[in-house]
């Protein structure tokens, strides 16, 4: 079976967007700055180059990534590079490549973290407040857009 697994670890460009889709499963978006630095071997100069990532989580995660991590915090994630095409409503057909993250870390690299385990409901699933808790969404896709993305 193929697999296609990305990791990265970079900064944080904002503060994170939670939202509730209309199952109401909670989605998280936020884009990660990945910067890479080398020394040009003709000029001798250090030179310099970004990449930006949007990541976007599910469930639980969204939930604790939101509550967790602000735009600067050095993360780690991993999860599965995938692409995205929807129309807009002028009828333009757009393309969006992102990551599904399959766990969101704080990077330990020049930062410490407490962790705090999130208490589980019974029947294994999260605390939802008032809502009941959405049904696990079957893979490959987390989730379902009926709405335009982000």
């Amino acid at each position: 079976m193929a697999d296609n697994t990305i990791t990265v670890v970079g900064n944080v460009t904002r503060d994170p967007e939670l939202k509730f889709l209309n199952s109401g499963q909670a989605a998280l978006r936020m884009s990660v700055a990945v910067s890479r630095r080398w020394q040009n071997r003709q000029t001798q100069e250090w030179e310099e180059k970004t990449s930006f990532f949007d990541v976007s989580c599910y469930g639980p995660m969204a939930e604790n990534a939101a509550s967790s991590i602000s735009k600067g915090a050095r993360v780690v994630v991993t999860g599965r590079m995938e692409q995205r095409s929807w129309e807009t409503e002028s009828g333009e057909k757009r393309n969006a490549f992102e990551i599904v993250a399959d766990e969101i870390a704080p990077s330990l690299r020049w930062a410490t973290a407490v962790v705090t385990r999130t208490p589980r409901a019974e029947g294994g699933s999260s605390s939802y407040g008032d809502r009941p808790a959405p049904a696990r969404t079957p893979e490959p896709s987390p989730y379902a857009f009926d709405e335009e993305p982000f």
